[in-house]
């Protein structure tokens, strides 16, 4: 053993600390109150190591990848200060050292088969210190993750939790695929951010998904400049998330959805359609591009995986394959095909992923499939049963990944309630079934996606996919704001529900979820007048929760400030604010838009009266002028435009933001042009002749004001 690296001291340390405000060195908490996020799969106790004021330090063996473990810890929990000679130590110790067998003996612990690749064993040392115990520089490194979770407090009442416990994975991969083709590219910074925190919370797969952005060799035009990786950042992302015991695999689509490919005229051939989203399977060029574009993702992505994509092919049969899949069956074409990319890429000596979504449709042919491809079954809904899903690949004799989603796509926040429902029964179901892998999926459909709104739902997939069995939400959920923000208060958590809360009210009112429609839709157009209808019984209620959410987050800004630390991930409570400040403004938006319809139904009807002509100028000004209902709509969307451009950049490159730009300011505008209209003829009749036109002529729907 050799000191590592020493640490801080904790009556300095403010910054970066995970916070307790209810924990002191005379009492530890019992294992069901860590709130470890994933939770233990083992623990019988918890002692509290007083740390404040004097510190302690790590001590790793002289592998490189545990001293990295150790100089990780240090970074990413503490910073880099002096501490007390006589501060306790944190031992990263291997299994089959004098020490560790020392305290395995001790503590009645031992190593099973099962936790040798990942697990680990952590327990107080001899020396008043912490030990944490693996076979492998991988457990070592996780148990390292769930130390920063286990300092809590500040100044002199910080304490290290020492539980006794043994915690080993459910599944050997657990990953997240983030989509990279329908607007956000994240920045090189923000990537090794994402890899951190997925690493911190025991993740060890990540796959970035491709349609037309990552810039080949061999096929340029369809990568734009800025709008794509390269070959020299994937090497780098590549290199970095090793450091943290995560594979890369990328994932190029091969079959659909690849229609900013073949939009080229130089691959429009290719298509089963005139540029269309999906390869011709008869086509000659097919298969030599397929082979090209895995081929140079294999010299900058060395795992041993790679994901050939291939759901939705929604036109194969539509065009150039028709005759064949009317002899052969769509499924046989269909999977037919997938045969021949794998023999095709089998030069790169890489395992195959492919989506599972078509080839279920053909169970009695999914064992034509090469025996060593990888079927992703995928589905988003929070269904009761997902074996359906699964069964036909493992009675092939496939091994099968199960792909769950965080539910952001097309949403103005991610819809937790279908999402962590999803998580929970697909990955229990894939446990039961034998999956080795869970690919949890973010999709940016709308291309409006701030990443840092979805770390709750990939969390819960990171929690499910390590823990053994059917996770639970409501223990995710009271454990979330403390593991992943440092925050005592709980405020987080409640802050999440209440916007969970939100896209339930929705659901109740026959609207689905927070959807991004509804954010955009012009509330006097027909269809907003249609959603209005449904909006109306529940948007003050809908803006409660929403508001809610913002309180909660400031409540637990403040007590988390810089007198007892900051809280941790702050770009994720920035999102948060956003997707609650952008649902309140949903409320409000119809709320307006009916307060000027009957307002002015109600001028119209006293415009006769000359006792009453200052009411109904001051319910003209109500509607049109400073601080009005038709401002509030104006001033909405800039304001929101603006924060969203913050979150934007604090995610992603510049590439895409000006086309969602756009939308806010045309949004706005059409709320500045009625304005002006209201002023130029509405407000100047009246004043001129105390008559008013009929609202279809002052920019109100039809038939209001009637």
């Amino acid at each position: 053993m050799r000191i590592h690296f020493a640490v801080v001291s904790l009556l300095l340390l403010c910054a970066g600390v995970r916070t307790l405000a209810q924990t002191s060195p005379a009492a530890a908490p019992t294992c069901a109150e860590l709130h470890l996020v994933p939770a233990p799969r083992e623990c019988v106790a918890v002692e509290a190591i007083p740390i404040g004021g004097i510190g302690f330090f790590v001590a790793a063996s002289k592998s490189p990848e545990d001293g990295f473990a150790a100089e990780d810890l240090i970074e990413q929990s503490l910073g880099k200060r002096i501490v007390q000679k006589d501060a306790p130590f944190i031992r990263l110790e291997r299994a089959d050292s004098r020490e560790a067998k020392a305290l395995l003996e001790r503590h009645h612990l031992s190593f099973d088969p099962e936790m040798h690749d990942e697990g680990y064993a952590m327990v107080p040392d001899f020396k008043g210190g912490l030990a944490v115990i693996a076979e492998t520089s991988a457990g070592i490194f996780y148990g390292a993750q769930t130390v920063k979770q286990l300092i809590r407090g500040t100044g002199k009442d910080a304490v290290l939790l020492a539980p006794t416990l043994r915690d080993w994975p459910a599944m050997a991969h657990r990953g997240l695929s983030d989509d990279w083709s329908r607007g956000p590219i994240p920045t090189m910074d923000f990537l090794k951010r994402e890899i951190r925190t997925l690493a911190a919370y025991k993740m060890n797969a990540f796959s970035p998904y491709f349609e037309h952005t990552f810039a080949y060799a061999s096929s340029p035009v369809a990568a734009f400049p800025d709008g794509s990786m390269t070959p020299a950042e994937a090497r780098e992302l590549v290199e970095y998330a090793t450091q943290y015991h995560i594979t890369v695999i990328p994932e190029q689509e091969s079959f659909g959805h690849l229609h900013n490919v073949l939009k080229f005229e130089q691959y429009a051939g290719l298509g089963e359609t005139m540029h269309g989203a999906v390869l011709a399977p008869g086509e000659p060029s097919t298969l030599p591009l397929i082979a090209n574009w895995f081929g140079e993702l294999a010299k900058v992505f060395p795992g041993p995986y790679a994901h050939i994509g291939a759901d939705e092919t929604f036109e194969l049969g539509l065009g150039k394959t028709r005759d064949a899949v009317k002899e052969q069956g769509l499924g046989a074409v269909y999977l037919n095909f997938l045969t021949l990319i794998h023999i095709a890429l089998a030069p790169n000596h890489k395992q195959l992923l492919f989506w599972g979504d078509i080839a279920v449709n053909s169970p009695d042919l999914v064992g034509t499939l090469p025996k060593d491809m990888i079927a992703v079954p995928w589905r988003y809904d929070a269904e009761p049963d997902f074996t359906p899903l699964i069964l036909p690949f493992t009675n092939a004799g496939l091994e099968t990944w199960v792909a769950p989603g965080v539910n952001n796509w097309n949403r103005i926040y991610p819809n937790n309630n279908e999402a962590l429902g999803n998580i929970r029964a697909f990955v229990r179901d894939g446990q039961k079934l034998g999956s080795k892998g869970m690919l949890n999926t973010v999709w940016n459909d709308d291309g409006e996606g701030i990443f840092d709104e979805n770390w709750f739902g990939v969390l819960f997939g990171a929690a499910a996919s390590w823990q053994a069995g059917e996770s639970s939400e409501e223990a995710f959920t009271a454990s979330y704001g403390l593991a992943f923000h440092g925050d005592s208060t709980g405020k987080i958590s409640q802050a999440q529900q209440a916007l969970m809360a939100a896209h339930a009210l929705l659901k109740q009112a026959g609207l689905g979820d927070a959807q991004d429609k509804y954010f955009w839709v012009d509330p006097f157009s027909p269809e907003g007048q249609r959603v209005g209808v449904k909006l109306r019984p529940v948007e003050s209620e809908l803006r409660l929760d929403a508001e809610r959410a913002i309180t909660l987050l400031a409540e637990a800004r403040a007590a988390g400030g810089l007198e007892n630390g900051r809280l941790s991930n702050p770009e994720a409570l920035d999102a948060l604010e956003l997707g609650a400040r952008r649902i309140d403004f949903v409320g409000l938006k119809f709320q307006a838009a009916d307060d000027c319809v009957a307002l002015y139904d109600q001028a119209r009807t006293l415009a006769g009266d000359e006792s009453r002509r200052s009411e109904v100028s001051q319910m003209l000004r109500t509607i049109g002028s400073h601080s009005g209902r038709l401002e509030d709509m104006r001033d909405g969307y800039m304001l929101l435009r603006d924060l969203y451009r913050q979150a934007w950049l604090r995610d992603n490159r510049p590439y895409w933001l000006e086309t969602n730009l756009d939308r806010y300011d045309q949004a706005a505008q059409l709320w500045v042009g009625r304005g002006e209209r209201w002023q130029s003829q509405v407000m100047q009749q009246w004043f001129a002749t105390h008559t008013l036109p009929a609202p279809a002529e002052a920019g109100l729907p039809e038939g209001a004001g009637k």
